[in-house]
């Protein structure tokens, strides 16, 4: 009796930490209250007005392509925000990222995120500031500066704020486009060639198409016959703050009569395995300021299952889509422990578009036209997914 009372008051306990994870992640998270801009072409300061601390994660500084990203935890965007030009900043916008607030910044040539912040409530303030320093870039100059203190004499910000329709921004979505294999690693060979070939094609022409809609920002682990670590992969989609992460593969059979696509998303067996992916500096693993294990792994596991829910949801909208363009496995959605799938916070899939042992399906996936075909039959469902997401973001 003694070891069942004690399993049920242990599972009580469980069930209560949960019921405080939850509603700890449910009431910490809270809207942005204003979005401030000020400066010139040397320094342009951006201020964003909050009413709770919050934890900043640089995603990426804008040197490389002009695109600075920076997700800022347990903030609420829903609905979004976005704005037009002011010094270096040329537009801005501010969505929904998982449990963050992600904004972006489309910056001036040669400029670049130079330091960052969180002020907290003082001299007559009642809330939070996160404050974003943008400077041109000295020649030469390649590292991320540490962040410092706000200077002596602050950037004095406008009075008035933007208009009340500002111009409009495409909040673009950030896509990550993984051909499978490549370099020495050839993947599965058919009777014309190898997988890896037929993948890359693939892969550049959705990059192709996904490029002439301007809805998004696409990021290729490969763009030619190089050998990528499956786990840099991982890395590349996280570093580059993915909306959503697509590998493609061509499957091969013991049978040449085997044929047809399938969908791939990350088993429950192998979920644990995607704790190797957090890193250090990931918002939601220092949610708990009481440095709790227990509540960091509750704020881990609902942070990976809204993820495998979103993979989940764009596997069968992808399975939709690729029917009728290819032929389909008799259970075209799958799950497996691939470790593309694994990092937790990006919703991701793997695309066996065909069997290359199957003569037929190999014929189709290295013809241009019916390659294309299929991946314009991708690109749609990729379309189809974000506006279902921007629907239920703003209901």
């Amino acid at each position: 009796m003694r070891g069942r009372a004690g399993l049920a008051l242990a599972a009580a306990a469980a069930v209560g930490l949960v019921a405080v994870a939850a509603s700890h992640a449910a009431t910490a998270a809270a809207g942005i209250l204003k979005v401030r801009l000020g400066g010139d072409d040397v320094q342009t300061r951006i201020v964003i007005d909050l009413d709770h601390a919050t934890t900043g994660k640089l995603v990426a500084d804008g040197a490389a392509d002009g695109r600075a990203i920076l997700l800022l935890g347990d903030v609420s965007a829903e609905g979004g925000q976005q704005g037009g030009a002011q010094g270096l900043v040329k537009r801005w916008a501010v969505d929904q990222a998982g449990g963050a607030a992600r904004l972006q910044l489309d910056l001036a040539p040669e400029s670049r995120v130079k330091r960052r912040f969180l002020l907290p409530p003082a001299d007559g303030v009642d809330h939070y500031r996160y404050v974003i320093d943008v400077a041109a870039t000295a020649p030469g100059e390649v590292k991320l500066a540490k962040a410092t203190p706000p200077p002596a004499t602050p950037l004095v910000l406008r009075t008035s704020f933007l208009p009340a329709t500002p111009p409009m921004l495409s909040m673009k979505r950030t896509v990550v486009i993984d051909a499978g294999h490549g370099g020495h690693d050839p993947g599965a060979r058919g009777l014309q060639g190898f997988e890896k070939d037929i993948n890359l094609a693939a892969a550049q022409a959705l990059k192709a198409r996904l490029e002439r809609s301007g809805r998004y920002r696409v990021v290729m682990t490969r763009e030619d016959d190089a050998y990528i670590p499956l786990a840099d992969r991982v890395r590349i989609a996280q570093r580059a703050g993915a909306d959503l992460f697509i590998s493609l593969h061509s499957d091969s059979g013991p049978s040449p009569d085997l044929r047809g696509a399938s969908v791939y998303t990350l088993s429950d067996k192998a979920s644990l395995r995607a704790a190797k992916f957090v890193r250090r500096e990931d918002w939601f693993m220092k949610a708990s300021l009481t440095g709790d294990r227990g509540v960091r792994e509750i704020l881990f596991d609902l942070t990976q299952r809204a993820t495998k829910n979103r993979s989940a949801a764009f596997a069968e909208t992808l399975v939709g889509h690729v029917d009728g363009h290819a032929p389909l496995l008799r259970r075209s959605h799958r799950d497996a422990g691939f470790m593309v799938l694994l990092a937790p916070e990006v919703p991701a899939v793997l695309l066996e578009m065909g069997f290359v042992s199957n003569p037929a399906d190999e014929a189709m996936l290295r013809d241009p036209a019916q390659r294309g075909q299929l991946m314009n039959a991708v690109a749609e469902s990729i379309d189809e997914y974000f506006a279902e997401s921007t629907r239920l973001a703003t209901r």
